[in-house]
Order: structure tokens, then C-alpha cells, then sequence
């Protein structure tokens, strides 16, 4: 009797470790770029619907890709986002292949600071929501997959595991 009950604690523990490792492989970071497949940070890509089939955690990455000489990347408050206006903003960039690292949950607004671009549409708000805050969007196809396989290779081994110590009990 002591040994089944040691058994199941041990597929428990087991599971658990399984549960652990499965949650710590969802926080992993997934880095986006803004509009990507079908575009880029520039006029024609429709943000709105970029935005939707994504859901952001804290720690992913978000990069705009655009030319120098024609756009920038300005982060500003709800504010100047809703008036299209940068002249308080929160930071700029210009590099032309910008990596923004989404540190906390909260809502964040980047526009294009030149004259007449935000007004067209350039301009795009990311909401940052809690890892544990729902279903996630699939990420794109430029994902590394690499957490699935850790996840898949540590259930694996916590079976494994668990079935050899469950085994090595028979001769006890």
C-alpha cells in the first residue's frame, strides 16, 4: 500500500514539474515585426488588423523595419497617439531597424513622427497583457519554435522519469 501511494506522489510530482516547465515555455519572448508577412512600418500596412492577430507579453520584442530617409518611430502617450502629435514624446528612434522590448503589461502608442504620416495611418498601438491573461494568438511563421520542443522534451523526460521510478518500486 505505501508503495502505490508513493507512486502516485511521484507521477504528481511529475505532472507538476511538467505544468512548471510548460508555463515557464509560454513566457518565453516571441519577437514580432510591425506588419510583417505582408509589410512594413510604412503607409500602406493596416495596423489595426496587424495588431488583432496578435496577442503581446511582457518581454516579446517588436521591430520596425522602414527606410530612414522616409519614416521614424516615436513612442508617445495615449495623448499624442489620439492627436497624432509628437511633441511630448516618450522616446524616438531612427535607426531604421528599431527593437522595442515590451517590459510590462500596459498599453504602449508609437506613430511616425513626419509630417502627415500618422494622420494616414501610420500609427499603432500594442497592448501588453499578463502571460496568464487568456489565449494567445498563434505566433507568425518567423517564430523560433524552440519553446515547444523544450516543453515537448521535458514532459517527455518527466514521463520517463517518472515511469522508471514507478518501476524501480516494483522491485522494493
Amino acid at each position: 500500500m505505501e508503495i502505490r501511494r508513493l507512486a502516485l506522489l511521484v507521477m504528481a510530482v511529475a505532472a507538476a514539474v511538467v505544468a512548471s516547465v510548460a508555463r515557464v515555455a509560454a513566457a518565453a519572448a516571441t519577437s514580432y515585426t510591425v506588419g510583417a508577412p505582408d509589410g512594413l512600418w510604412d503607409m500602406h500596412t493596416d495596423y489595426g488588423e496587424w495588431v488583432a492577430a496578435r496577442t503581446f507579453h511582457p518581454g516579446d520584442n517588436i521591430t520596425f523595419t522602414y527606410s530612414r530617409e522616409l519614416h521614424d518611430v516615436v513612442e508617445v502617450g495615449k495623448a499624442g497617439y489620439d492627436a497624432c502629435s509628437n511633441a511630448n514624446n516618450v522616446s524616438s528612434f531612427r535607426s531604421g531597424n528599431d527593437v522595442v522590448t515590451l517590459t510590462a503589461v500596459g498599453t504602449r502608442y508609437f506613430l511616425c513622427g513626419l509630417t502627415g504620416h500618422c494622420d494616414s495611418g501610420m500609427k499603432i498601438r500594442i497592448d501588453v497583457v499578463d502571460v496568464t491573461a487568456g489565449p494567445t494568438a498563434a505566433p507568425p511563421a518567423t517564430t523560433s519554435t524552440a519553446a515547444g520542443c523544450i516543453v515537448a522534451g521535458a514532459g517527455l523526460g518527466a514521463l520517463v522519469l517518472a515511469q522508471a521510478i514507478v518501476a524501480s518500486m516494483a522491485f522494493w
